[in-house]
C-alpha cells in the first residue's frame, strides 16, 4: 500500500506527460486532480489503520534490489512519518487544485507536480539510506522545472541557485550515509541495522558535521537560508505552497530520522550550539521579514524564523519536544500555505505584492473582504493566538526546550512576539486604510478560490482545538528515537555547561 503513495503519482506523471495533445486543457489538470484525491484516499486508508500503540514501523514492504550494493526497496511508516506524507498528499491536491486553468504547457506542468509529490512520499516512507537519498535527490529536478518555466522575471537565477544548494545539500548527506556504512562495517544501508550498530561519540560528531549542513540548507537555516526567498518569490503560489508546505520538512525529517536517531551521543553533544544556532536563526528570520516590502518576501522569511523552532526542539532531546517537533512542522505547512494562497490571490486580483502600494483592501464593497479576514486568521495563527494549530505547537516546543536550553527558548519566544510585529504591519498597510483609487475596481473573487484556504483555516483550528489528532501519532515514536528522552536531561545539561564554559 505504501508503494501506491510513491508510484501513482509517479506513473501518473508519466502518463500525463506522454498523452497526446488535446485543445481542452483541462483534462491534463483533471487526471492530475484524480491521481492526487486517490493517492489522499490512500493515505487516509493507511491513517486510519494505523496502529499508535506500535514502536515499529507499520505497512513494511521490502524486496531486495541492489544488494551488492546495500540498496533494497525498504519501505515503511510510523509516527514520525505519517503526518508528513499526509500533510504532503494534501497541499498536491491543494496546488493542483489552485493551478491556474490556462496554465501554458499544462502536460509538463502537472507531471512535475505530480513527480514532486512521487519522490518526496518516497523519501518519507524509505527505510534505507541510499533509497531516501535516491527521492531526496529526485524531488529537485520538478522543482527546479516548475520554478524555471512558470516562474517569475529572475526565474532562471532563482532556479539555478535552488539547484546549486540543494545539489550541495544532498551530495553533503550522501557522504554523512557514505561515512556511516563504512565506519560501522555494515554491508548495507537498511536502516535497523545501521541503527543497532553503536559508533565512538567522535566519530558520531564527524559524521554529523556535513548531514547538518546539508540538512540546514534544506530547511533552511541561517546562514544557508540565502536560496529560499528568491525562490518564494519567482515561484507561481501552488509552487510555493508545495516548497514551504512540503519541500522544507524533508530536512527538519532528516534531523529527527538520521540526526537523532542514528547519531543520538554524538547529537548530544553538539545540541547547544544547535539550539543556539536555532535561537539566532529565529530571530534573524523575523528581523529580515520586518524589512520586506513583498508580501511574498515575509511570509519567507517567517517561514526561516517558524522552522528554526523545530531544530529547538529537537535539539532538546526530550519526548515532548519530539511530539512538539512533528506538530510544528504540520502546523507550518498549514499555515504558509495558507498565507501563501491569500497573497496569490491579492497578487492574481491586484497586480502587486507591495504593501507600500497596496491599501484598504478589506473594504466589504470595492475590496477583497473575505481574503482580508482570512488572512488575518492566518496571520492570527501564525502569531500563536490560542486556539489554532500555531499556538499549541509553538507552546509545546517552547515548553519541552526550556528546561534545557532555556537562553535559546528565551531567543526563539522574541521571535515569536517579532512574528506579530512584522504580520501586524503587513495586515495593517495592505487591508486597513482606505482604499486607493486604482484599486477600487478589483475582480471579483470566486468562492472556488477560496475553498483551499478554507479548508486549510479549518484544519488549523480544529487540530488546535484537538493536537492530539496529531501528537497521538508520534507519542510512542517520541519513545523510540530518543530512548526515553527526559533521560538524557542530565547528558544535555552537562553539555550545556560545557558549551557554557567556553563562552
Amino acid at each position: 500500500m505504501l508503494s501506491s503513495l510513491i508510484w501513482l503519482p509517479i506513473f501518473g506523471a508519466i502518463i500525463v506527460c506522454f498523452l497526446p495533445s488535446f485543445k481542452n486543457t483541462l483534462i491534463y489538470r483533471n487526471i492530475a486532480l484524480i491521481i492526487a484525491i486517490a493517492t489522499l484516499i490512500i493515505n487516509i486508508i493507511i491513517g486510519s489503520n494505523f496502529d499508535i500503540s506500535l514502536f515499529d514501523t507499520q505497512f513494511t514492504e521490502s524486496f531486495s534490489w541492489l544488494n551488492w550494493l546495500g540498496l533494497g526497496y525498504d519501505l515503511g511508516v510510523d509516527g514520525l512519518s505519517l503526518p508528513l506524507i499526509s500533510l504532503n498528499s494534501l497541499l498536491t491536491l491543494i496546488a493542483i487544485y489552485i493551478s491556474p486553468k490556462d496554465i501554458q504547457r499544462p502536460r509538463f506542468y502537472y507531471g512535475m507536480i505530480l513527480l514532486l509529490t512521487g519522490g518526496v512520499a518516497g523519501a518519507f516512507l524509505a527505510e534505507n539510506l541510499l533509497l531516501f537519498f535516491l527521492f531526496y535527490e529526485v524531488e529537485i529536478v520538478p522543482l527546479y522545472f516548475l520554478i524555471a518555466v512558470w516562474g517569475g522575471a529572475k526565474r532562471g537565477y532563482a532556479a539555478m541557485k535552488f539547484l546549486l544548494y540543494t545539489a550541495l545539500s544532498g551530495f553533503l548527506v550522501l557522504i554523512s550515509f557514505l561515512g556511516l556504512v563504512w565506519f560501522s562495517g555494515e554491508p548495507t544501508f537498511a536502516f535497523e541495522p545501521l541503527k543497532s550498530h553503536a559508533l565512538p561519540v567522535g566519530t558520531q560528531v564527524l559524521l554529523l558535521i556535513p548531514l547538518l549542513i546539508g540538512l540546514f540548507i534544506k530547511i533552511p537555516i541561517f546562514p544557508f537560508h540565502t536560496w529560499l526567498p528568491d525562490a518564494h518569490v519567482e515561484a507561481s503560489t501552488p509552487v510555493s505552497v508545495l516548497l514551504a508546505g512540503v519541500l522544507l520538512k524533508l530536512g527538519t525529517y532528516g534531523l529527527l530520522r538520521f540526526g537523532v536517531g542514528f547519531f543520538l551521543e554524538g547529537w548530544l553533544v553538539v545540541a547547544p550550539y544547535l539550539a543556539f544556532l536555532a535561537g539566532i536563526s529565529a530571530l534573524y528570520g523575523a528581523m529580515c521579514a520586518i524589512a520586506q516590502k513583498d508580501m511574498k518576501k515575509v511570509v519567507a522569511y517567517s517561514s526561516i524564523a517558524h522552522m528554526a523552532y523545530v531544530l529547538l526542539a529537537a535539539s532538546a532531546t526530550t519526548r515532548l519536544s519530539l511530539q512538539a517537533s512533528i506538530l510544528q512542522m504540520v502546523s507550518h505547512g498549514l499555515i504558509s500555505a495558507m498565507l501563501f494562497i491569500l497573497v496569490g490571490i491579492v497578487y492574481k486580483k491586484t497586480g502587486s505584492r507591495d504593501v507600500n502600494y497596496l491599501r484598504g483592501l478589506l473594504n466589504p464593497e470595492k475590496g477583497l473582504p473575505v481574503t482580508g479576514s482570512l488572512m488575518i486568521l492566518a496571520v492570527m495563527a501564525s502569531c500563536g493566538i490560542p486556539g489554532m494549530v500555531g499556538f499549541i505547537s509553538e507552546f509545546l516546543v517552547f515548553r519541552g526546550s526550556f528546561p534545557i536550553f532555556p537562553i535559546p527558548t528565551l531567543l526563539c519566544l522574541i521571535g515569536t512576539g517579532l512574528t506579530a510585529v512584522y504580520f501586524l504591519l503587513m495586515v495593517n498597510r495592505v487591508f486597513f486604510g482606505r482604499l486607493t483609487p486604482e484599486l477600487s475596481n478589483l475582480p471579483r473573487v470566486l468562492w472556488s478560490e477560496r475553498i483551499p484556504a478554507l479548508i486549510l483555516a479549518v484544519l488549523i483550528i480544529l487540530f488546535g482545538l484537538q493536537p492530539h489528532f496529531i501528537s497521538r501519532w508520534s507519542e510512542t515514536q517520541a519513545s523510540l528515537i530518543f530512548y526515553g528522552g527526559e533521560e538524557n536531561v542530565s547528558f544535555v545539561l552537562g553539555s550545556l555547561n560545557t558549551f557554557s564554559h567556553h563562552l
